[in-house]
C-alpha cells in the first residue's frame, strides 16, 4: 500500500469548514493552504491558513467550482494534498480526478466511489442489489392516484433543489418539468425521479469511516429531521428513539453501502425512517457532512484527522466506544419569520460562552462582513453531555446567552425549538417547522422590549453625556430643551418595526432615571451596562453600539433597537406600490415584457433578485400598472433599493411582495 506523507493541505472550501480543517492541521503539524473569492479576502479562513491564493472574482462559478484553478492554486502554493470540505467540488468525480492527476493527494473517497454515488438513480439501482432497503420507484407517467403523494427529485445533487412534494397528479407534468428545470440549472443534469412520499417521516443517517484494509466503521445513528427547505437546522446522536434492532438494521446498511462501491474515508449513508419504523436508503454523501461535529463528540474523534490518515495510507485504529449524547445548531444569518430570508451586512459581534461541552465552529467574528454571495450560515453551535436533556438544555442555553449583533440571525428560533415539547419528547420529522414555524417566530412570553428600550436610552444619555456631547441647551423660537427636563428618544424594534418612545430625564448631578415610571429604580448606569430594579427584582442589560442602532443583551434574552428622529422625515417614506430590494444582491432576470405602461397581476413574479445562494422572485403586490422599473438583469442593488413602482388597481387586496427558494446546499 502506497504511503503519502501530507506536509502541506490546501483546503478548496470557505469559511466554517476550512477554518474547522485548518484547526486540525495545526494539531498535526501540517501546513495549511486557502483559496479565496475577492469577495473572501479578509474572511476568518483566510487569516488562519499560513499560506492564501486568490481565485478572481467573487461568484462561485468563477471562484470555489473551479476545479482547474483549484488545483492550479495547490501547485502554486507548494501543498502536496486537497481536501474538499463539502459542497462546491467536494462530490465531483472530475475535480478528485484532476487532484490526484496533478500529483497530489486527495483526502477523500475513490474517484470511482464518488461516480456511483453520484447519480441518485444509479445509486439506487447500486444499493438494491447489495441489499439495502429502498423505497420502490413510480414512473411519473404511469402514476395514478393511488401513488399519491410522489416526491420528485432531482438525480444529481442536493439542498432541496429540484426536490417537488406532488399531491394533486394534475400538478404532475407542471411540476415535473419544474423540478427539470431547476435541476438543470443548478447541476447541469435535468434527470428527475419520483418516488413515494413518505409522510412524517425521520432524517436518520449514519457515519462511515473506511481504510484501504477492508475496516469500515458505522459510526452511530444521526437525526436530522429538522430541517427547512430540505435543509438540516438542527441534528444530534445519537438518533433518539431507535430499538436495538433498527439501530443494528441501518449500521449493516450503511456498511454495505460503503463496501458496495470500495469507499475509503468519511462518508454518510442517508436513510428515510417511516412513522412506523421503516428505514429506507435516500442517498450517500461521499464527503464530510455539515453535521459531523456530533459524532466525533459522542465516538471522541477527529473525523479530519481519519480522514488525513487514511489519504495517507494508514489503517483505521480500533473502534471507540460511543458516549453520551451530542447535539448541534446550526446558527443562520436569515429571517425565520419571512420566509426564511437570508440576511447581509456587518457582524458587530460574535460571541459564544466557552463552557465545559460546548464547541463553536464557524467562519466568522466579530467585525465580519456576511456577503451576499454564498450559504447564510454564520457557526454551528454543539453541545455533547452524558443524556440528550441535558445536552439540549446546554445548547439552548448556551445560546441564549450568546452576544450576536448585526443582521438577524436564526437565534431565537434555535432556542425556542430546543425546548418545545415535541423535540424535548423527540417525536421528530421533517414537517417539524411546517407544523410549529408560526408559534415559534410568534413574540415569545417573557420578553420585554419596553424595558430594554428604556436601557437603551439611558445606557446613551450617560454615553452622550460621558463624550461631552450631551445636549446643550437648544433654542426653537420661545422653546428650549433643557437636559434636566423631560427628555424622549424614540426607538424601533428590529426586525419586528414595533415603535417604543422612552421619557426620562437627566439631573445635572446625577445618574438618568426614567420619568414616570413607578416600579423602575436605576441600580448603575454606564455607556455599555444599565442595573435597574423592575418591581424588586434586578436586571443588567448590556449594550453595544452600531451607528444608529444598540444591541441590548439580558439574561434571557437580546434586543436591537435603530434609534429614530423624534419627528418623521416625509423622504425617507417610499411611496404606495414601491417594490425594494430586500436585500444586497444581483437582479438576474425580468419578467418577458416588462416595461412602464405594461399591466400587471398580483402576484405576478416580476423581478428576480439572487443572494446568498437563494433567488428572490419580486412579486407585484397588486394588479395595476408598472410605472416606473428601475432594474435590469446584472444589476447590482442595495437593501431598500426601489426596483419598480405598480400603480394599483382600486379595490384588489395585496399579495406579499417577495418569494425566496434556495438554489442549493453545501
Amino acid at each position: 500500500m502506497r504511503r503519502d506523507v501530507i506536509h502541506s493541505l490546501l483546503v478548496a472550501n470557505r469559511g466554517e469548514i476550512a477554518c474547522r480543517i485548518f484547526r486540525t492541521c495545526r494539531d498535526l503539524g501540517i501546513a495549511t493552504v486557502a483559496v479565496y473569492a475577492d469577495a473572501d479576502a479578509d474572511a476568518l479562513h483566510v487569516r488562519e491558513a499560513d499560506l492564501a491564493v486568490r481565485l478572481p472574482g467573487s461568484a462561485p462559478a468563477d471562484t470555489y467550482l473551479r476545479g482547474d484553478l483549484v488545483v492550479a492554486a495547490a501547485l502554486a502554493a507548494g501543498a502536496d494534498a486537497v481536501h474538499p470540505g463539502y459542497g462546491f467540488l467536494s462530490e465531483n468525480a472530475a475535480f478528485a480526478a484532476a487532484v490526484q492527476d496533478a500529483g497530489l493527494v486527495w483526502v477523500g473517497p475513490p474517484v470511482k466511489a464518488i461516480e456511483l454515488m453520484a447519480s441518485k438513480t444509479r445509486a439506487k439501482e447500486l444499493m438494491g442489489g447489495a441489499g439495502v432497503p429502498l423505497l420502490a420507484p413510480v414512473d411519473p407517467a404511469a402514476a395514478t392516484e393511488d401513488d399519491l403523494p410522489l416526491l420528485l427529485k432531482a438525480a444529481s445533487g442536493g439542498g432541496g433543489r429540484g426536490m417537488r412534494i406532488v399531491r394533486e397528479l394534475n400538478a404532475l407534468p407542471f411540476e415535473l418539468l419544474a423540478a427539470a428545470a431547476e435541476a438543470a440549472s443548478a447541476f447541469g443534469d435535468g434527470e428527475v425521479f419520483a418516488e413515494p412520499y413518505v409522510e412524517r417521516g425521520r432524517h436518520v443517517e449514519v457515519q462511515v469511516m473506511a481504510d484501504a484494509y477492508d475496516t469500515v466503521w458505522a459510526l452511530g445513528t444521526r437525526d436530522c429531521s429538522l430541517q427547512r427547505r430540505h435543509q438540516k437546522v438542527i441534528e444530534e446522536a445519537p438518533a433518539p428513539g431507535l430499538d436495538d434492532a433498527l439501530r443494528a438494521r441501518l449500521h449493516d446498511a450503511a456498511v454495505a453501502a460503503a463496501r458496495a462501491v470500495g469507499y475509503r474515508g468519511a462518508g454518510t449513508v442517508e436513510f428515510l425512517v417511516s412513522a412506523e419504523g421503516r428505514p429506507y436508503f435516500l442517498e450517500m454523501n461521499t464527503r464530510l457532512q455539515v453535521e459531523h461535529p456530533v459524532t466525533e463528540a459522542v465516538f471522541g474523534v477527529d473525523l479530519v484527522a481519519l480522514q488525513l490518515r487514511v489519504a495517507e495510507g494508514e489503517p483505521l485504529p480500533a473502534l471507540p466506544e460511543p458516549s453520551g449524547h451530542a447535539v448541534e445548531a446550526r446558527l443562520y444569518a436569515e429571517d425565520p419569520a419571512r420566509d426564511w430570508q437570508p440576511q447581509a451586512g456587518a457582524l458587530l459581534t460574535l460571541e459564544v460562552p466557552d463552557a465545559p461541552g460546548l464547541r463553536l465552529d464557524t467562519g466568522y467574528t466579530g467585525g465580519d462582513t456576511i456577503g451576499v454571495h454564498y450559504d447564510p450560515m454564520l457557526a454551528k453551535v454543539i453541545a455533547h453531555a452524558p443524556t440528550r436533556t441535558a445536552a439540549v438544555r446546554l445548547l439552548a442555553r448556551a445560546l441564549e446567552r450568546s452576544r450576536i449583533h448585526g443582521p438577524v440571525t436564526n437565534r431565537d428560533l434555535l432556542v425556542r425549538s430546543l425546548r418545545h415539547p415535541d423535540f424535548a419528547a423527540a417525536r421528530l420529522d421533517t414537517g417539524f417547522y411546517d407544523r410549529h414555524l408560526g408559534e415559534l417566530t410568534a413574540p415569545a412570553a417573557g420578553r420585554d422590549p419596553a424595558r430594554a428600550a428604556l436601557a437603551a436610552a439611558l445606557g446613551d444619555a450617560v454615553r452622550t453625556t460621558a463624550h461631552g456631547t450631551g445636549p446643550a441647551p437648544t433654542r426653537f423660537g420661545a422653546w428650549r430643551n433643557v437636559p434636566s427636563q423631560p427628555q424622549v428618544k424614540r426607538y424601533r424594534s428590529e426586525p419586528d418595526g414595533t415603535e417604543h418612545e422612552i421619557t426620562y430625564r437627566t439631573p445635572r448631578t446625577g445618574t438618568p432615571q426614567p420619568y414616570d415610571a413607578p416600579g423602575v429604580r436605576v441600580l448603575a448606569a454606564t455607556p455599555d451596562r444599565i442595573t435597574l430594579e423592575l418591581d424588586v427584582v434586578l436586571r443588567t442589560f448590556d449594550l453595544t453600539y452600531d451607528r444608529d442602532q444598540v444591541h441590548v443583551d439580558t439574561a434571557g434574552a437580546s434586543y436591537t433597537f435603530t434609534a429614530l428622529p423624534r419627528f418623521t422625515d416625509p423622504a425617507t417614506q417610499a411611496g404606495p406600490g414601491s417594490l425594494l430590494a430586500p436585500m444586497p444582491g444581483t437582479v438576474v432576470r425580468l419578467a418577458e415584457g416588462l416595461a412602464p405602461g405594461v399591466a400587471v397581476e398580483a402576484g405576478q413574479p416580476l423581478i428576480w433578485l439572487e443572494a446568498m445562494k437563494m433567488e428572490h422572485r419580486i412579486l407585484a403586490p397588486a394588479s395595476g400598472t408598472l410605472t416606473a422599473l428601475h432594474a435590469a438583469p446584472g444589476h447590482q442593488v442595495e437593501v431598500g433599493a426601489l426596483l419598480a413602482v405598480v400603480q394599483e388597481d382600486q379595490g384588489l387586496d395585496p399579495v406579499p411582495a417577495v418569494v425566496s427558494v434556495p438554489e442549493e446546499n453545501a
